[in-house]
Order: C-alpha cells, then structure tokens, then sequence
C-alpha cells in the first residue's frame, strides 16, 4: 500500500469516525417539560391590573429557552381558565414520570377561610360565601399535578397584588394564605403570606422580571436561582416585597443544566491534538476534510498554512516535533512549486490534475492526488447519478510482463509466503496480507474500534493488477516512501518492492 493510497485510507477512517462519535453524542436529553402560563389582567368587574399579561408572556418565552412545551392563557373565563388546568393535567399525566409540570399565574388572587383563589377576568361577587362558586381554587391545579404522579412540579404565583374586595365582608384579608403540596413540588410565592405583592412600575412585576432573567443561568439549582430572585426584589423594592419558596422536591432541578463536552467534542479534541502533533500536512488536510466545521478548523487551516509555506520554500523554518524527525524533503523546482501553488489557489480537480500529469512523482503529488480525490468525491456525494470520473481509476500497468513459470530465488510472488519480516508477516502472501487488518493505526491515537479488524482492499477494492501499480511506485524511492511507518509494517512495503521489481507475479 502506497503512501497516497495510507492517506486515502486515513481520510475514510477520520470520515468514519467523526460520523461515528457524531451518532454517539446526538442523543438528547428527552425528558418532557410542560408549562400552563397564565395572565388575567384586563378584569371587568373588579380593578383591572397593568402588566399581568405582559408577565405571563415574558414567563412563556423564557421557559421555551429552557425545554418547556408552553400553553399561554391570557384573560382567562371561569370556564377558559378551568378548562387550560383540566387539559393540562391530562397533558401530564400523559407525559409519564419523568416529565416536568410547572404552573404559572399572574393576576389577581385572594384568600379565604384558608383556600387561595386564583380569579378569572369575568368574575362577579357580592359576596364571600360566593367566591368559591365563582374563583377557582389554587389547590385545583396542585390536584391535577399531583394526579399525574410526576416526579418535579413547580408552581409559581405572581397573584397577590392587592384585595379587589376589601368591601365585602369576610373577604378582608390580604396576600394569599400558605398551601401544603405534595411530596415533588416546588411552590413559589411572590411575596410572603399575607403580605401585599407590587404590580411593578414598568412592564413587569419585579418578580417575574427578576425569575425570567435568570432561568436561563446554567447550572443554577432551583432553590439557589429562587433565593437570588428574591433578594433583587428586596433590593427593587426597597424592601416591602419578600419572595417566598416552599418545597418538597426530593430529586435536584435546574431549568438549564450544564452542558459538558459531548463524546464527540472529546474525540474531536483528541483526534485534533494528535493530527497537530504530527505537523504532516497531509494529516492536517484529512482532518479539514473530514469535519470542516468544528472548533479546531481556524487553527487547523492556520497550521495547513505554515506546514504548506514550509513545503513550498524551505527557507521557512519550522518548529521540530517532539518525535524523530522525518527525512528533509526534497527541494522541487521553481517551476513545480509554482504550479502547484497555482492548482492550490484554484481549487480545482483539472488545476491538481494538470500538476499531477507534469509531475506525476513530484513533491507534492501526493498532496495533490488526494486533492483530487477529495474534490471528485464531494461531486460524487452531491451527484449520485453521476460516475466516477476516469482520473481516479487505476489502470493495470502496461510494463507489466506476462506471470512466469519460474520465479527467480528471492523475488516474491502475490499469492506466496512473503519470506521476510516478522513470522506474522513473512509467512503470510500478499494476497492474505491486503485481506486481513493492519497491525497499527492508519493515524496515530485513533481508538481500536475504528480500525481494528478493518482491511485496505475492503475500502480500496485492491487486486493484482491495481495493487501491481502501486507497488512500482517503491522501485524508484526518492522521496524516502519506504522509510514512513505503514499499518502492516516496514516488511510489507518491501515486498511489495520486490514483487514489483520481479513483475508482479
């Protein structure tokens, strides 16, 4: 196996790989979150409210940022804001277990006897003994939620404002009275029990203003990202409103967990440090082509530049790798890096081409075949009708003489026992050898899994003839291609001279 031929097989493995790790880490954290949002504010019968609506609308979009499926309600009937609590305890209780149910309400909102009222735009007493005929219990969402058997409720009230009936009779009290839930749910009030809520000067209520800022923090805890709203709205309103949380949560919830590396993020790095570690360009330009846009592209196209300035004009000093130095390369002429210069800013497979037909063993060649390569393969992956173009077939070589009876002691022959090398290798044929996995990786640091117990002439379609042209490339090695470490080892490149040398019998 060639040198051009390592590199094609190190641009399918970076391929499969990168796919790979990508199938991996998409999975998504699925779990289900559901949110009832909801606003009353324009009431008829009672004193209307300024920004209700307006904060059950920011609540809305700042919990979608957070992977919650929203109903919004605004200016909810008795029987409209009934009927949103029913289907969203169906809603949840559909959902499963593990799903999420949160609760949002902003409007007015009074107590009695106890039993916090939730009032809907329409509502119409004269009075106490009618309220709850005509509100709708607090408790009423805290049943549906409870009924799902859910493991984390949230229910957040922006309702305690002022007393609409401070006229009537019995109906006297200030704020909302402090509810008992059930085991899994987080309550979450405003301001304390039995105090007195602001509407807010501006759009929104301190309160929601100061929740929808933060649920978006990643990492934050509910019970710490709640003690933070709390002391803005102490510091917003100069003290006279206190949030105030209760819960009984028995799993840890954050509205934004935080995100580690994914299992490809990872991969990517570490296949990244190694391919720079290498400083080969060929390597380099496998990885760009590879994953063209993850993180380490700006840094990998930077060091492609420099390796590429350095190729080009040796003059160019170069930091040496942490490894044995690999052989100087050679010099090419003035004429031959120009041209090649002049295909790389091209672009094109007939631009690499017409370099490769000038100078089919020049410095670059190599370079410039995978280039090739690469461009025709793109068009074949957007054109699947399209056929393979001819420049990337591999003729049987013309030169090459008819098998023989006899061969002469000491060549090699495809279907023979090398004869050299390691036991692995010299009592194995070079037929078995292209059929059966390397014993290094194509490129250093790339986990077992990708490449062991894969074959070359499975991606390469390798035989005889093919395999023969290739080989011939050994005879004449002035670029030093028999001394770079190969996937079957130093032995096999050498065979594979001999075989050629001996007319690829």
């Amino acid at each position: 196996m060639n040198s051009h031929t390592k590199k094609s097989v190190a641009f399918s493995i970076l391929l499969m790989v990168l796919q790979l790790l990508g199938a991996l880490s998409a999975r998504a954290d699925t779990d289900p979150r559901l949110a009832l949002v909801v606003g009353n504010a324009a009431y008829s019968n009672v004193t209307a409210l300024d920004n209700p609506v307006n904060d059950a609308e920011l609540m809305a979009e700042s919990l979608r940022k957070v992977g919650f499926e929203v109903t919004l309600v605004t200016e909810a009937s008795q029987d409209e804001l009934i009927r949103a609590i029913s289907k969203f305890g169906r809603e949840l209780r559909r959902a499963g277990e593990d799903a999420t149910g949160l609760f949002y309400y902003a409007g007015h909102g009074v107590q009695s006897f106890g039993t916090n009222y939730l009032l809907p735009v329409d509502i119409d007493i004269q009075d106490a003994a009618d309220l709850s005929l005509v509100g709708v219990p607090a408790h009423a969402v805290l049943r549906q939620m409870f009924s799902a058997r859910n493991e984390t409720n949230i229910f957040i009230l922006d309702a305690c404002r002022n007393n609409p009936f401070v006229t009537i009779p019995d109906l006297s009290d200030n704020g909302l009275a402090e509810m008992k839930a059930p085991t899994g749910t987080y309550l979450a009030y405003s301001t304390a029990p039995g105090e007195i809520a602001v509407d807010g000067g501006g759009s929104n209520s301190p309160f929601t203003e100061a929740l929808a800022k933060r649920l978006s923090t990643p990492g934050v805890p509910i019970e710490a990202l709640f003690k933070d709203v709390r002391v803005e709205v102490l510091k917003a309103t100069n003290g006279l409103q206190t949030p105030w949380d209760t819960s009984s949560l028995t799993v840890d919830f954050q509205f934004a967990p935080n995100v580690g590396p994914s299992l490809e993020e990872i991969q990517t790095r570490q296949l990244w440090e190694s391919v720079k570690l290498s400083r080969d360009p060929v390597q380099v330009l496998l990885f760009l082509r590879a994953s063209p846009n993850n993180p380490y592209t700006h840094e990998a196209r930077k060091l492609l530049q420099e390796l590429m300035a350095k190729e080009l004009d040796p003059t160019v000093a170069d930091t040496p790798p942490a490894v044995v130095e690999a052989p100087a390369p050679v010099d090419p002429e003035k004429s031959e890096r120009d041209l090649f210069e002049e295909a790389r800013v091209t672009g094109t497979s007939e631009a690499y081409q017409a370099y490769l037909d000038k100078y089919p063993q020049g410095a670059f060649a190599e370079l410039a075949r995978l280039e090739v390569q690469a461009i025709l393969g793109k068009q074949l992956r957007t054109d699947p009708i399209a056929e393979e173009p001819e420049t990337l077939t591999i003729a049987p070589p013309a030169s090459a003489p008819e098998p023989q009876e006899e061969r002469a002691q000491g060549d090699v022959a495809f279907n023979a026992p090398l004869g050299i090398g390691d036991p692995e290798i010299a009592t194995r044929s070079i037929a078995e050898l292209i059929g059966g996995s390397p014993m290094f990786p194509p490129i250093e640091g790339l986990p077992e899994a990708v490449w062991k117990d894969k074959t070359c002439a499975s991606c390469h379609q390798w035989d005889q003839s093919n395999l023969c042209e290739q080989a011939q490339t050994y005879l004449d090695d002035e670029t030093g291609r028999l001394g770079k470490k190969h996937p079957f080892g130093g032995a096999f490149k050498e065979a594979l001279r001999n075989w050629a040398a001996g007319g690829c019998n």
